[in-house]
């Protein structure tokens, strides 16, 4: 799957999710503001890592781990503050 873009507010995107089967989901972007959300992995894949919380007044909120797989996949990581 593809990163997400950030959006006009300037929060990451969500990263793209992973194939059917063996795909891991993408990381969230961080292009300020809040990080975007980890994407879902396939059956075997291990979910995205969250974004990063965004530098700036006030600091952006972290984003959500992606999903694993079904099966065997991990779930992502929440992202920083």
């Amino acid at each position: 799957g593809g990163s997400g873009g950030s959006d006009t507010a300037g929060h990451g995107g969500t990263g793209g999710a992973g194939g059917l089967l063996f795909g891991a989901g993408e990381d969230g972007t961080t292009p300020g503001g809040n990080g975007g959300a980890g994407g879902v992995a396939g059956l075997f894949g291990d979910g995205g890592n969250g974004g990063n919380a965004g530098v700036g007044t006030p600091a952006g909120n972290v984003g959500a781990g992606g999903t694993g797989g079904l099966l065997l996949g991990q779930d992502g990581m929440t992202g920083l503050t």
